[in-house]
């Protein structure tokens, strides 16, 4: 289990997550620098995203799951 809250990550992704604020959160600096050059692959990978760290699937660096909020 991650030790990074479901709640900060829904929050910056849906008032930041165009600019990819949510994954550097998490780690993913690579994606991260993708969702900034791309608005968030033009939006629709930020809605998905949202979608994955609301139902709990969103994963950090590591692989681990972000569970707790």
């Amino acid at each position: 289990m991650s030790d990074k809250s479901r709640l900060v990550a829904a929050v910056l992704c849906f008032f930041l997550g165009c600019l990819g604020i949510h994954r550097f959160y998490v780690g993913k600096i690579g994606t991260g620098v993708v969702w900034l050059l791309t608005l968030g692959c033009f939006g629709i990978g930020a809605l998905i995203d949202l979608i994955l760290i609301l139902i709990g699937s969103f994963k950090d660096k590591d692989g681990n799951k972000i569970e707790k909020w």
